[in-house]
């Protein structure tokens, strides 16, 4: 197993130290024969900003590009989007549980949690980007 993964796609646009890339992203089956018939493939249209140098002029609109990152990256990616809210969630739960023996006050206050953690999130995007990042392979 690579310690990189690797996407394929499309430079859709080219702007002042910005590169942005439109990828296909599929889940397992989507390659299968039947997907087209089956409602469990899966598949998506993402738009990735890559951040590098334009001024050399390499990078055109329409040409086919490589989006690579790593996996410790991505790893981290998934922590923060699914890993960490998950376990807020769950520890709110029980915490709220335990003390008010409620299961639907338990239920709305650890969904409501959620709220302040995306916000925290969207605040820290510009940190979080700089530490999320592709790079582009020709």
């Amino acid at each position: 197993m690579g310690s990189e993964i690797r996407h394929s796609g499309i430079i859709e646009r080219v702007d002042d130290g910005c590169v942005r890339v439109r990828i296909l992203q599929t889940s397992a089956c989507a390659s299968c024969k039947v997907a087209g018939r089956c409602s469990a493939s899966d598949s998506k249209e993402k738009m990735v900003d890559v951040n590098c140098d334009t001024s050399s002029g390499q990078w055109v609109v329409g040409q086919p590009a490589t989006l690579v990152v790593s996996r410790g990256v991505a790893s981290m990616a998934v922590l923060l989007g699914f890993g960490l809210p998950l376990l807020i969630m769950v520890a709110v739960l029980m915490v709220v549980l335990w003390l008010s023996h409620d299961e639907g006050t338990a239920a709305l206050a650890s969904v409501l949690v959620l709220a302040p953690y995306y916000m925290a999130l969207w605040i820290l995007r510009d940190h979080v980007s700089r530490q999320v990042t592709f790079r582009i392979e020709n």
